[in-house]
């Protein structure tokens, strides 16, 4: 068997086109599910709380985020009254795929 050590983003290691983004998007959207969950807030409650569609709630506890921009994510994360803070760091890309370990 072989283990193939991934690069920390698995839409990158599945070669998906703007990948950081999809996985900014997916964190932001994991600790949304996160407070919600802590809370045991369904999506109706969490919709009259913040006054986010309980749709786009369900929306992302599926993980359907193709119609959610960072922003709005973040924007969701503020209306459950969660500080958002943000590192970006920027360095060049490199062209190899990741490396394989074998046992």
């Amino acid at each position: 068997m072989d283990i193939i050590r991934g690069s920390g983003n698995v839409f990158r290691d599945l070669g998906h086109p703007n990948a950081d983004r999809e996985q900014l998007r997916a964190l932001l959207a994991a600790k949304i599910i996160g407070v919600l969950d802590d809370r045991k807030l369904t999506v109706r409650a969490a919709q009259e709380m913040t006054g986010v569609a309980a749709a786009d709630f369900s929306r992302i506890r599926k993980a359907s985020l193709g119609r959610f921009t960072i922003d709005r994510l973040m924007t969701i994360l503020a209306s459950l009254d969660q500080e958002v803070e943000i590192t970006v760091n920027v360095h060049p890309r490199h062209a190899t795929a990741p490396a394989a370990l074998h046992p």
